[in-house]
């Protein structure tokens, strides 16, 4: 089991998620991040549009991917 916070993963908080995989780990960030914006919270709000522009680019945000996965890989 490997752990990420909401900030590793491009959000705004410390939560944790914890994963066998990183698809469950980007599950587990993707329905928090809908909580937040339910919730219009201000700071994951702003890393949300943050997150909107980087994937305005597909070849930067390919490259977010692969660096997020490398360190989900990385971790013990």
């Amino acid at each position: 089991m490997k752990t990420m916070t909401c900030k590793q993963l491009g959000g705004a908080c410390d939560l944790e998620f914890h994963a066998e995989t990183f698809e469950e780990i980007a599950k587990q960030s993707q329905q928090h991040g809908k909580e937040m914006f339910e919730q219009q919270d201000e700071a994951h709000l702003q890393a949300m549009q943050e997150m909107r522009t980087l994937m305005q680019d597909p070849e930067a945000m390919q490259q977010w991917m692969d660096k997020k996965r490398k360190e989900f890989k990385g971790l013990s």
